[in-house]
């Protein structure tokens, strides 16, 4: 009997050793929150960071993906997208120009993307039921302050529809998704929805995203970024062919660095009309870089220069942007800016949301949204996505098992 139980107690002994369901070993861990930029094995247990050590034994694991040679990140967070499909309304960007979530941001790194406005309190509850609340990607948004949405033409230049209090209202009911405003697409001489997204942020304590849609003299952007835009909220499409970045000597505008000193962001939002290289070289050659990474990811962009989150980000590694920076405007600082510190971090107990990057060195072409091409040497693959612990991406197989192992224990 004494026998029996020691044969037991031995057998057990291991499975009782394997306190974590993934070990992440030998990558070179970047988390610019943990200020950690080195070699690190990165261990997951119940959806959650439980290590972040140099040397954390295999036996301790019950499925060890070996990371040598690749990069470990937060799982990347993409501030703007268009992920309303499926609504049916033709000539909007929910009908007409989204895409499915999970069709196109997993595969790229990307656990959270935020929804940029393409609903309004009118239709935010449809978006959350067929959207939202299916995806396997972690879907915030920012809703639009045109209460009827993103749906393109006189709709979105309608100012009796950008209505503060049902916009407030939808915020507060859902503020674990909404967190914060869009003003989008507006063409007139007003102000009246970039003011108003202020005010309604301000109600709920969310921030405000703007595209500029039509540039005035009215409301030059100068304005907008210095008196409009409050610390915290911030313009999107920052390397748009209108955005005014230089002065008559070809110098980045002062106006830029005073509404970066009170706290404005600039956030890429690629898309497929709003990166120009004539803009994005010049500015980043003077040092100003932008603060957030995001694709404006829809339909047209994605079969264009943009293509996904990591050919973004590859973009600027090879503008010359150190890599610990490429990653934070793709994870810490975006998390941040949308007031989400729960996100776009490794720390231990943490959400295991989390990126495994090859980086590949070769020649490369990156091509801005008109058509033009920009060489390059180097580019970031998403080798695999892991959501709340669980794989969900997975490209060469580095989490699976050897087929001839896996058919042994069927």
């Amino acid at each position: 009997m004494l026998r029996l139980f020691s044969i037991l107690l031995a057998l057990a002994l291991p499975l009782a050793a394997q306190q974590y369901d993934i070990l992440l070993k030998g990558g070179h861990l970047i988390d610019p929150r943990n200020q950690i930029d080195e070699p690190m094995d990165v261990a997951i247990a119940g959806g959650k960071i439980a290590a972040v050590e140099k040397n954390i034994a295999n036996a301790e694991a019950k499925k060890v993906v070996d990371a040598r040679g690749m990069f470990v990140t937060p799982g990347l967070v993409d501030l703007h997208v268009h992920v309303f499909a499926g609504t049916g309304e033709k000539g909007s960007y929910a009908g007409d120009n989204s895409v499915y979530p999970d069709d196109h941001c997993i595969r790229s790194g990307v656990t959270t993307a935020v929804d940029a406005g393409s609903s309004g309190a009118a239709n935010f509850e449809q978006f959350k039921d067929r959207i939202i609340d299916r995806a396997r990607t972690r879907i915030l948004a920012f809703i639009n302050i045109v209460n009827k949405g993103m749906r393109g033409g006189p709709i979105e230049q309608d100012i009796a529809d950008m209505k503060v209090e049902p916009t407030v209202a939808m915020a507060k009911k859902y503020p674990d998704t909404i967190i914060g405003v869009k003003s989008a697409h507006f063409r007139g001489p007003e102000w009246a929805s970039v003011d108003n997204a202020v005010k309604a942020a301000g109600q709920f304590g969310g921030v405000v995203m703007v595209d500029f849609g039509q540039f005035r003299d009215e409301r030059p952007f100068s304005e907008l970024v210095t008196k409009h835009l409050r610390p915290g909220d911030m313009y999107t499409h920052a390397y748009l062919g209108a955005v005014p970045w230089f002065d008559a000597n070809g110098k980045v505008n002062s106006f830029f660095y005073e509404a970066r000193a009170r706290g404005v962001k600039f956030d890429v939002g690629h898309g497929g009309g709003s990166f120009w290289w004539n803009q994005v070289i010049p500015a980043t050659r003077q040092g100003f870089w932008p603060d957030s990474i995001s694709t404006d990811l829809h339909i047209s962009s994605m079969v264009g220069g943009m293509k996904d989150m990591v050919n973004v980000m590859s973009k600027f590694l090879n503008l010359g942007a150190p890599m610990a920076d490429v990653i934070k405007w793709s994870t810490d600082n975006p998390a941040k800016q949308i007031k989400r510190t729960d996100l776009g971090h490794l720390s231990v107990g943490a959400v295991a949301d989390v990126a495994v990057l090859s980086h590949h060195t070769g020649k490369f072409g990156f091509l801005d949204i008109n058509g033009a091409k920009m060489d390059g040497t180097q580019k970031l693959q998403c080798e695999l996505t892991i959501r709340e612990g669980k794989v969900l991406w997975d490209l060469n197989g580095i989490a699976a098992p050897e087929w001839e192992i896996f058919y042994k224990k069927m």
